[in-house]
């Protein structure tokens, strides 16, 4: 990128941002559009953000369209992140769930999913607890795992990570007992977990077709919209959840203004949502 972000690309290229993604981009963000479209610009021979914005609103220009909201989602995770919600999956959720016993699938939704690690560290917290506690699960479990970049889906799909992303949060007993070597150094999720798991594109401002789900994994993404878009998201996850669901947020985020659809659970550390 030759030329410094002029206030006016800047504030239209907020716009677009968000009409397209629901990402709301917060002021003073220049250093980090620059930093994330750079390459993507010097690509494409580009000098400036008001090129990109102008070749956007070409037709035809949709691939480019969905690169730069590639490029400006944060695809950063970890394993069993923060560590508590899969504390309480295991120790609270999972008893609880197990308890119905019903013989209907049990139904996770993963939203936001990057490149994969939550879904399968839901995928092998219920492994853990159908081979602690035999025969106490009776139903099938389904995760359904959404994300609105279609690159990072694909690494997801296909469960194969380098040495230096399973140390970020994965501990070498699960290492060994939840991946395969790979000849070329790497490491391949199971079947038995990654077989648990369905991958789907999707944009969390968009209609769902998913179904209904038991719970609802939605952690770290929110923070990014606005507080209407929030509220939508949020409002439609409750219609999504069957009778007595659970939504799992993030550390810092919160459900202001939704007390009348979701009641919340103190878990002693943290917290999760109970749809009423």
């Amino acid at each position: 990128m030759k030329a410094d972000i002029t206030p006016q690309e800047y504030e239209a290229f907020k716009k677009f941002l968000q009409d397209a993604s629901g990402i709301l981009l917060g002021d003073n963000k220049q250093y980090l559009v620059k930093s994330r479209l750079r390459r993507l610009l010097e690509d494409n021979g580009m000098g400036s953000l008001g090129d990109l914005l102008g070749r956007l609103q070409r037709p035809g220009s949709a691939q480019l369209r969905e690169t730069v909201i590639d490029a400006m989602t944060t695809n950063e995770t970890l394993w069993f992140r923060d560590t508590h919600p899969f504390r309480i999956l295991s120790e609270k959720l999972m008893p609880e769930l197990a308890a119905r016993n019903s013989t209907q699938p049990l139904r996770i939704w993963s939203a936001a999913c990057s490149t994969g690690q939550e879904p399968y560290s839901i995928a092998m917290v219920i492994e853990e607890y159908k081979r602690f506690q035999p025969g106490r699960l009776k139903s099938d479990v389904r995760i359904v795992a959404t994300d609105i970049s279609r690159p990072v889906l694909e690494t997801a799909k296909r469960g194969e990570y380098e040495m230096l992303a399973l140390g970020r949060g994965l501990s070498p007993e699960r290492q060994r007992h939840f991946f395969s070597s790979l000849p070329s150094g790497g490491w391949k999720v199971k079947p038995q977990v990654q077989r648990m798991v369905e991958f789907r594109e999707m944009n969390l401002l968009e209609r769902y077709l998913l179904g209904k789900f038991d719970l609802v994994f939605c952690r770290n993404v929110l923070i990014y919209f606005s507080a209407d878009h929030k509220k939508d998201i949020l409002t439609r996850m409750h219609a999504c959840l069957n009778p007595g669901g659970y939504l799992i947020l993030g550390a810092s985020e919160s459900l202001n203004g939704l007390s009348h659809l979701y009641e919340m659970v103190q878990c002693h550390p943290g917290i999760i949502y109970r749809k009423k």
